[in-house]
Parts: structure tokens; sequence; C-alpha cells
């Protein structure tokens, strides 16, 4: 036990770090990230497959842009067919090709929000084979009786033992045990279990390892985490995010503009006498539209999801994910998220008269049976300063003092020696000594800086003081400079009194911190953020943390937590690490961008096209507009079919870019413009012109047009 902490609860909330140090990002503590290839055969098979099935009208609906596209496939189809049964062989060849690339237009978005779907089912899938039909041994008033899970209601009682499959969701009612939560989290590291605290929640479908708990089941049938995994992977089900649907509006609204525009060209083309035929207009409409961004549009958010879902992390809405690239305020605990989570002996400090390595010594002798992260960091601290070894107690007179909560020590009795160590006041009271000012000043001096001092005691006189330090996580001071780089700011939960929180708040490099933290307060202090306007974000994983998790804009629960914490949040950390916010964040931001990023080059790219195809329709009755084709494009006929094979290959080509996301660094909204700007924005104004041309050169040098008559 702990020789500071009487209720002996050091780093409760950094419980999936307390096996030792911090994970890099996005993977679990055990190094597995659940991912896949891009390009698996399986996946790439099954949105072969999809693609096929969603060209029904009915599954394109949601997507104005790809059903316009897909009724002009239908018509140019249908005006090939005409040119083929009337005999017009050179029509047919021109409007056939046409159709053929419009087809593959669709076939495209199709595939590219298929690959989305396919990653998530491949998670959903893996899930389902987790789930097996088990049995459970129910507690009722005749005893234990043992039925299917299946048939297991909200309320019943369970007893699992030592190799057995929990049968359902609950809390752990009585008893402590092991539990295996590799099917749900992927790790292979045990955790463990136990009743009234805030590791009582357990998953059905996990494996007790080792003894026997009582569980409660808190979820019906149908209603288990498992299932509400499986149900929220499911692509089909992600409800669109806010943002998404603004787009998607905006880009129906333009849908609907440009059909009107190409609507009324018909008649301008007859009164020029040089009429156009039904083809020429569905390619204009389709090169005016915007159908990058319109096809690649759910394939983004979809990724996004997965993007979490990959780093383990399971986003209950598609709306927090979009929150968390809106997120301005972060909040986390300092125990096991900045810090980490478990005290560590930096130094010793001898009272006037004393030798620094007699106190070293005696802070050794009074840790040998102290079994904490802290007792083990006095023993090693003493070894590396003074080259100090354990000594060889056997066959000696030696009796080791437990620590208590009443006498808030602990120490030895060697040969006559009595070794003391433990919190200021009670080693002082046990030595019948005031502290002399010196040491006085040490103590409070360490206590100022966020620390907590040790006093040894040696038969009643003080040696002085040794340091214990919550040292700050590796590099996680420059991970929240990069946030604020990005106008995020940070602020540190702790339950330290202010003094304490101050001096750890300036050492880990926070904006803000709140101190001597209760429910209450998180739960007003999120609140208040919110009511001037900031997103909140969020991680807990106790009970108290639930009121402040159901008012932030992102609240990532630890799946380690309680009950109640995982259903006040909107995500749920698989791993339980509560450094996780941190990418979240990043991952959410990396959502926008690459929607942005996209949206800026679908609009831009479609510049090229118009200098293709307005030429192509028009210069036979107005000359002057040869002065447009800059492109020296080979023909009229030639200039539409470049226009319209490429605007139908670059959807595949950033389909990668789509599902992986433009690359996020921590930087200010004006400098992530700029650049997107100049890369998606100059680049997509010019890659067209030289795409097109390209295409231009290939279709001419293959004779793949025909003249049409």
């Amino acid at each position: 036990m702990s020789d500071m902490d009487p209720t002996g609860h050091v780093g409760a909330t950094g419980t999936a770090l307390a096996d030792g140090g911090e994970p890099p990002a996005g993977e679990s503590p055990h190094g597995r990230r659940v991912t896949m290839s891009m390009w698996d055969k399986d996946l790439v098979r099954r949105s072969l497959r999809q693609s096929l099935r969603k060209l029904d009208p009915r599954a394109l609906t949601h997507n104005p842009v790809m059903f316009v596209v897909e009724i002009g496939s239908l018509f140019t189809t249908a005006d090939a067919l005409r040119y083929l049964a009337s005999g017009r062989l050179g029509s047919f060849s021109f409007t056939g090709q046409i159709a053929i690339w419009l087809w593959l237009t669709v076939l495209f978005a199709n595939f590219a929000e298929a690959m989305a779907e396919g990653r998530g089912q491949a998670h959903a899938d893996e899930l389902r084979r987790t789930r097996t039909e088990t049995e459970a041994r129910k507690v009722t008033p005749e005893g234990i009786q043992v039925v299917p899970a299946t048939t297991l209601q909200v309320g019943d009682v369970v007893v699992v033992a030592a190799g057995e499959v929990i049968p359902g969701d609950g809390e752990v009612i009585e008893g402590i045990a092991s539990v295996d939560e590799s099917a749900i989290t992927g790790e292979s590291a045990p955790v463990i279990r136990e009743s009234g605290g805030d590791r009582s929640a357990v998953t059905g479908g996990t494996t007790v390892l080792s003894d026997e708990i009582q569980v409660k089941i808190t979820a019906g049938r149908g209603e288990s985490f498992l299932d509400r995994m499986i149900t929220l992977i499911e692509a089909g089900v992600r409800q669109k995010t806010p943002n998404e649907i603004a787009l998607a509006l905006l880009l129906a609204g333009l849908t609907l503009i440009f059909l009107v525009v190409v609507v009324t060209v018909a008649p301008f083309s007859v009164y020029s006498h040089a009429p156009v035929s039904v083809t020429v207009l569905i390619a204009l409409l389709v090169a005016l539209i915007p159908t990058t961004i319109g096809g690649l549009l759910s394939a983004i958010g979809i990724s996004g999801m997965n993007r979490l879902l990959e780093r383990n992390v399971l986003a209950l809405s598609g709306r927090a994910v979009e929150a968390a690239g809106d997120v301005n305020v972060i909040m986390l605990d300092k125990t096991g998220t900045l810090t980490m989570g478990s005290r560590q002996a930096t130094s010793f400090t001898p009272s006037p008269g004393v030798e620094e390595r007699r106190l070293a010594e005696a802070a050794q002798l009074s840790s040998l049976a102290d079994e904490t992260p802290e007792g083990r960091s006095i023993v090693v601290l003493a070894k590396e300063r003074y080259d100090l070894r354990a000594p060889d107690l056997d066959g000696g007179d030696v009796e080791f003092v437990p620590f208590s909560a009443q006498t808030r020590m602990s120490g030895v009795d060697l040969d006559g020696r009595q070794i003391r160590k433990g919190a200021a006041e009670s080693v002082a009271r046990w030595a019948e000594v005031e502290l002399d000012p010196q040491t006085a000043a040490a103590v409070e001096q360490i206590s100022r800086a966020g620390s907590t001092p040790l006093l040894v005691a040696e038969d009643r006189q003080i040696l002085g003081a040794v340091e214990l330090k919550d040292v700050v996580k590796p590099g996680i001071k420059e991970r929240l400079a990069s946030l604020r780089a990005a106008g995020i700011k940070t602020v540190m939960i702790t339950g330290d009194n202010p003094i304490t929180a101050d001096a750890i708040a300036r050492e880990v490099g926070v904006d803000d911190f709140l101190a001597e933290a209760t429910p209450e307060r998180k739960m007003e202090y999120v609140k208040s953020i919110r009511s001037e306007g900031y997103m909140v974000g969020m991680v807990g994983d106790g009970t108290n943390d639930a009121p402040a998790l159901a008012n932030a804009d992102v609240a990532v629960a630890m799946n380690t937590g309680t009950m109640a914490a995982r259903e006040a949040g909107n995500m749920i950390d698989l791993d339980s690490n509560p450094t996780k916010l941190i990418e979240i964040v990043e991952v959410g931001k990396q959502i926008l961008i690459t929607r942005g990023a996209l949206t800026t080059f679908s609009v831009v790219n479609d510049v090229a096209k118009y200098f293709a195809i307005i030429p192509a329709m028009f210069v036979v009755a107005y000359p002057g507009l040869n002065a447009l084709n800059i492109m020296h494009l080979t023909s009229p006929e030639t200039a539409i079919l470049s226009a319209i094979i490429f605007n139908a290959l670059i959807i595949p080509a950033l389909i990668p870019l789509a599902l992986r996301g433009v690359r996020y660094r921590a930087t200010t909204a004006a400098t992530i413009l700029r650049k997107n700007l100049l890369i998606y924005g100059l680049g997509g104004l010019i890659l067209p012109f030289v795409g097109i041309k390209l295409i231009d050169m290939i279709v001419s040098a293959l004779h793949l047009v025909s003249t049409v008559k």
C-alpha cells in the first residue's frame, strides 16, 4: 500500500496504463492495431459486387449528384441503341463510348462508398464471429439454474467462474476476477473486474480467467455492447453529420441549377442553327456538376469512423466524430493521462547533520516490503545513487511494519533499529519531535512543486525527506504544444489542491487547470465553457465523470469504466487509453480537412471541362469560340469524350485519399487553408488541363471516335 494515499487508489484514472507506459499513437497498449489493407482482395471483390447492387436508382436517391449521372447514363444508352438500330454507326460509336464512361462514373462512385462500407463490414463480421451461444448459471430462489444466455433479462444475476464466458453485459456485484477482453478490445492482457468500484462493468462474450464473480445483467437480448458495436459499425445505419448534410444540400442545389442551365442550352442551340444532341447536353451537365465530391462524400464520412475503429475507438454517432474536428477545448485527467499515474522517487533531502547516503539506506530498508510502484522506486533510486543493494535478511531479527490508513506509515524493525517512512505529520508524531526549520521548508517546497514528500526516521530521529513525483509522460508536452498551435485549449483536471495543481500544470504545459475537481465542478466547468461558444471534448471512466461526459460535445468513455460513464459518452475507447482523446480530435480534424480539400478540388477541376466541352458544342456556329480551345484538342468529339473520361477516372484516383484522409498537422486554420488552396485548389485547376489533353492524344491515336453523322 502506498504511504501517501490512505485509500490506496493510486492513479485510478490510469488503469489501462498501469502495466507500464503509454502506447504508441493509434495502437493498443500491447501494440495491436485493428486495421486491414486498403486493397485487400476480399474487400475489393465484395466492393465490386456491392457497386453493381448500388446501381439500383432507389439506392442512389441519397446522392443527388450520382442519381442525375445515372439518369443521364440511361438516356445516353437509349440514344446509342437508337443510333445502332438506325444504322448510324458513327453516332453510335461516340454516344456508346459516352454512355460507357457515364456508367463507369456511377460505378466508381459506388465503389468508393462500398470500399468504405466494406472496411466497416469486415470489422462487424469479425465481431460476429466472437458471438457464441453460451449457457449461463442463473441465480434463482431455488439455487443455480443453467439457462441459455439468450433468455437472460435485465436484472438477472449470474455466476461466472474461471474459464467461463460472461453471458451478457452487466455489473459485477460480488467478487473480483481477471477477465480476458481480447474478443472486444483486441488486447491480450487480462484486466481486473471487481464489485463496488469504477471497474465493475463487464461485457458479454468476454472470458473469466480466474476466480469467480456474480454479475447483474444490465442489457437485454439485442441490446448488448457487442450488438451495439456491430450495429454502429454497419455503415448502412450511419447517420450523416450536420456538415455532411449541409454539403449534400449544396451539391443538390448546384445540380439543380446546372440542370436548369443545360435545359436552356437546348433551345439556344436550335436558335443558333447548331442543334446539340441529348448526349452532348448530358455530357455538359455531368461536366458542370461536382461529380468528384459527390462520388466521394459518403466514403469520406464512413472512412472517418473506420479510422477511429482502427484506433480501437467506437464512435456511437457520426455527429460525435465530426464534432471532434471542431473541438477547441479538451479536458484531460492529470493522473494516468498527462502523468504516468504512479509516483516515482526522484530525490533525497537529508535533515541538518545527516548524510544523504544514510537517508537513502534507511529509506531503502523501510521500502523492502513495499510492493507499490512508489516503494520499488525508492529502492531503485538508492541503488542508482549510492549502489546500495538490498541486504540479506534471512535469519536476522526482522519485522516489517505494513502501511495502514490509521498510521499512514510503513517501515521495518531490523536488529534493534526502528525505521519508518510515511506522511510528514505521521512520522513526526511517531518520532515525537518537531521538524527543524530546514526539513519543514524542504517538505513545503516539495509539496508546492506538485510532488509528495515522505519523511524517513530512524530510532525517533528525523533523517530527511524523499520526493515522490508523478512523472509527466514522455512526449505529452510536445503533443499539447501542437494542439495549442492548432488553436485548441487544454485543461487539466485533478483532485489536487490549487497550489499543487498550478505547479503540475506549468510542468505539463496545459493552458488551464481545474483543481479539487468534484463531479459537480466538472459538470459546471463543461457547461460554462460551452456557454461561451466553445466545443468541449472530455475523457472519463468513473461514475463521477458521467455528469460532465453527458454535457460534453465529444465524450470519450473508457471501456474499463463504469456502465454510467459508457452510457453518458458518445465514444468508447476499447483500449481505455486516456490520451486517445488527442488522437480522436486529430481524426475529426482530418475528416473536415479531407472533405474541404476534395470539395475544393472538385469545384475547381470543372474549369478545364468547360474549356473542353463548350467550344466543342458551338465552334461550328461561332468559330470565334475556337480561341477557348487552349488545349488544342483534336476535334469536338474527342474533346467531349476526353472530358468525360477524365471526369470518371479522377474518382477512383482519389479513393485512396478519401479513405486514408488528407494528412493532418497541428497548425493554425489559416495555414491549413493556404496549404489546401495551393495543393487542391491550384492543383485541381492545372491537373485537368494536363489530364484531358493526354486523354485526347490517346483517344485520337487509337481512333476511338468516329465522325458523328
